[in-house]
C-alpha cells in the first residue's frame, strides 16, 4: 500500500505533466471562435514529436497513477 504523501506526489506530477501538454496545444493551436476549444478547421501542422513527447509524459503518469489505485483499492483492469 502506497503511502499517502507519495500518493499525493504523484497526482501532483500528473496534474503538472498534463497542464504542461495542454499548454504546448494552447500555444499552437488557435482557438476557435467561441474560446472553447480549437480551431482545428485552420488546419495547422503541429511538430508531432513535440506533441508525441507530451503525451508520452502524461500518458506514463497516468499509468503509474493506475497502478497506484490498483495496488491500493486491489482492482483489477477488464
Amino acid at each position: 500500500m502506497e503511502d499517502k504523501e507519495s500518493v499525493r506526489e504523484e497526482l501532483k506530477k500528473f496534474a503538472q505533466v498534463r497542464t504542461a501538454f495542454l499548454d504546448h496545444l494552447d500555444a499552437t493551436l488557435p482557438k476557435d471562435p467561441s474560446g472553447l476549444g480549437f480551431d482545428f478547421s485552420q488546419a495547422p501542422t503541429l511538430d508531432a514529436k513535440a506533441v508525441y513527447e507530451h503525451f508520452y509524459k502524461l500518458d506514463y503518469q497516468a499509468r503509474k497513477c493506475a497502478a497506484i489505485l490498483i495496488r491500493t483499492y486491489d482492482l483489477s483492469p477488464s
